[in-house]
């Protein structure tokens, strides 16, 4: 069927499979930002649109007097950019797919954009397509291609002109966020398109529908790339591809639409920042539960890291990334290509999470019970029943609860002061 540019028209596309097979990616904000490296990548707004006295002291102390945002540009080098290492690195983390910044809401690009004259990565900074390299990287590890894009830039002087008028005027998004969109689509041909920037203006004014239905139509990649729901205000958690609702979005219950959480290593930023402690990152521990918890609700996880102005994902976010695949490499089966059981949780509490493939059923625990006896209330047994732990060589001893459900005798673990990691699973066969 042909599209029409209307929601209700793009609404009804259904979404290619390989995303909701996919669940697990590794998010990636790189820019001019990542210069400063403090703060977050929202330096330049806080800096000169809130005129945040801290960043403000930041600039004074570090930069030379009448320094711009523009200066960081050259600083932005790439030297130590490794596309292949950081394939590599994504494809043992576990990600079946990654998502670049090709630009964040500054307006840099990290590809030779034709409408982004001197502001871009082939001009200036790393004098290299950042885009196009990585593509090509993860593509020869099979790994699929998502590229973020802001629609909006906070101080382009056509934009602001735009929104003074009431966005009655679209000299911006005809001159230079549509000619940027369809540039990155026909040049690098992505399986994902990740619009950001959308929230001030409406559809009207984005032309998002046009381009959507010329994407879903006509473009290299119609039958299989998937786009998120951040294409003018009022859009998210209502229309586009799949839902990523909020930063960090967490439903709380099975939604009814495919969605997708994002989360960052750094709890405090997107982009990297020199200042960040360990006590604000996240730990292998709850990286595990957040991906859990996302995928029983139907979500794919989106990992996010922020590499340095040189190209370096610093070692502490690599460990994380590791830590990640190795669990799915015991664990990966109730993850990849499942789907949402009947139940999410068992009995409402959120030590163990539920998911399915087939008839097989995944209890994946997040706590190792006290005295290794797991209780299961949800699963009904049958005298087929078979209990296995993904990992674990043989079957586990399991009996009828005396309510319903199972009781299941764990292996022992060797005693330690520690608590365990987290992330055991049960793969339960024969039960309803």
């Amino acid at each position: 069927p042909r599209y029409h540019p209307d929601w209700a028209s793009l609404d009804a596309r259904p979404l290619p499979t390989w995303f909701d097979q996919a669940k697990v990616g590794v998010f990636v904000h790189w820019g001019v930002f990542s210069v400063p490296a403090w703060g977050s990548e929202w330096f330049w707004w806080h800096w000169q649109g809130e005129h945040r006295t801290d960043y403000e002291r930041f600039v004074q102390r570090r930069y030379p007097p009448d320094t711009t945002y523009a200066d960081f540009a050259p600083r932005f080098t790439a030297h130590d950019f490794q596309p292949r290492e950081w394939a590599q690195l994504f494809q043992r983390a576990g990600a079946r797919y990654v998502v670049l910044t090709t630009k964040h809401h500054e307006g840099f690009t990290n590809w030779g954009s034709p409408v982004s004259w001197n502001w871009n990565s082939l001009d200036m900074g790393p004098h290299r397509d950042l885009v196009g390299e990585l593509g090509q990287a993860l593509r020869e590890s099979n790994i699929r291609y998502g590229l973020y894009h802001s629609l909006l830039e906070w101080f382009n002087p056509l934009y602001l002109a735009d929104k003074e008028s009431g966005f009655k005027t679209q000299d911006f998004v005809l001159k230079k966020t549509m000619p940027e969109l369809y540039d990155l689509v026909l040049k690098y041909k992505p399986d994902l398109i990740w619009s950001d920037g959308d929230w001030e203006a409406p559809e009207s004014y984005w032309n998002s529908t046009s381009f959507l239905a010329w994407l879903y139509n006509d473009s290299p990649v119609k039958d299989t790339v998937v786009v998120n729901d951040r294409w003018c205000n009022n859009c998210s958690c209502n229309h586009g591809g799949y839902y990523n609702c909020a930063d960090k979005y967490k439903p709380g219950t099975l939604p009814t639409h495919k969605w997708e959480m994002c989360s960052s290593i750094d709890k405090l930023s997107w982009g990297y920042r020199s200042n960040m402690n360990i006590a604000e990152l996240m730990d292998e521990a709850s990286i595990i539960e957040e991906l859990v918890q996302t995928v029983s609700f139907g979500g794919n996880y989106l990992i996010n890291v922020g590499p340095t102005k040189e190209g370096v994902i610093v070692p502490i976010f690599q460990e994380r990334l590791l830590a990640l695949g190795r669990w799915l490499d015991t664990n990966g089966e109730a993850i990849y290509e499942s789907k949402p059981w009947r139940v999410q949780m068992e009995n409402s509490t959120d030590t163990v999470w539920y998911t399915s493939k087939g008839p097989v059923v995944y209890a994946i625990l997040l706590i190792w019970p006290r005295d290794n006896i797991l209780e299961l209330s949800s699963p009904t047994p049958s005298p087929a029943t078979q209990v296995t732990m993904l990992g674990f060589a043989g079957a586990l001893k399991w009996q009828k609860s005396p309510g319903k459900g199972l009781l299941i005798t764990l292996p022992c673990l060797p005693p330690s002061p520690l608590p365990p990691q987290s992330g055991w699973t049960l793969r339960l066969e024969g039960v309803k």
